[in-house]
């Protein structure tokens, strides 16, 4: 074969396929890649998506991309929804919604534990209906406002299990407070320390800390932790010991979140089910 006829074939070859468009990292329930939405409305999405996450234990993700060439709106968000593995495993009950700006199409993808209720009908109607009417007038927050509202009325309305309790998110909760909590301990344990004494002014100390704790965490066992060190530190007068417990209990680590590890998907799974849509 000759040199000419080696570059004939290579021109006729078909190019390379185009690289597949990168699933983001998963950073929060709303991830807008276009700077569509205001950080005033990405906020409140997100507010309203956390709500949803606390109530139900269901995780519904909002993802705004470009375009997801050379793959169809299907095949991305199926994508996506795999390797972020939304919704609680075992329970399955993730969503996400994916918006691909530039091509013009949605697609509302549903994790098997949500797919009786967010069945393929359903979905459809909520995607051509609520949301699609929006996009033709290019109001995509209030598309995204409209479909987010109609998805978690209908999630609220599935009997899904419980939402386990989050050690994570009272631990924050002390923290948020741990300044206060701190003075109150400085201020309060000396005054209770001079009016009953050094022992019962600590103790006194320990248990008002633990209840404030308590009110502002939920949970109990935390309480309990923030009341001993309260007392320890009463005791101890201020000394390092005390400070040096009741400071990293309360106040936590520089840079401390409500999350250890950050917002990541629970390990659910999905199958296909759901809606697509084009305005």
């Amino acid at each position: 074969m000759t040199a000419t006829t080696l570059l004939g074939l290579a021109l006729l070859a078909p190019g390379p396929v185009g690289a597949e468009l990168a699933v983001p990292p998963l950073s929060g329930h709303v991830i807008d890649q276009t700077a569509t939405f205001s950080p005033a409305q990405q906020a409140s999405l997100e507010q309203t998506l956390q709500a949803l996450e606390a109530r139900k234990g269901s995780q519904l993700v909002v993802l705004m991309v470009v375009s997801t060439a050379p793959q169809s709106i299907e095949q991305y968000a199926l994508r996506v929804a795999e390797q972020w593995k939304l919704g609680r495993k075992g329970v399955d009950d993730g969503a996400v919604l994916v918006i691909a700006k530039q091509d013009r199409a949605l697609r509302l993808e549903v994790g098997y534990g949500l797919e009786g209720v967010l069945n393929d009908a359903t979905s459809k109607r909520i995607v051509a209906d609520t949301i699609t009417p929006y996009f033709v007038q290019a109001d995509f927050y209030g598309g995204v406002v409209a479909g987010v509202t109609q998805i978690t009325h209908v999630i609220d309305g599935e009997p899904l299990p419980a939402v386990e309790p989050d050690n994570d998110s009272g631990l924050a909760g002390v923290r948020q407070y741990g300044p206060i909590l701190l003075v109150l301990t400085l201020v309060g344990g000396g005054m209770l320390s001079l009016a009953l004494g050094r022992v019962a002014g600590a103790v006194a100390t320990g248990g008002a800390v633990a209840l404030i704790a308590w009110l502002f965490a939920g949970a109990v066992g935390l309480a309990l932790l923030a009341g001993i060190a309260a007392l320890l530190f009463t005791l101890l007068a201020g000394g390092l010991g005390g400070r040096g417990f009741l400071g990293g209990l309360l106040l936590g680590s520089a840079g401390a979140g409500p999350r250890r590890g950050g917002f990541g998907g629970g390990g659910g799974s999905f199958g296909g089910g759901g809606a697509s849509g084009r305005w």
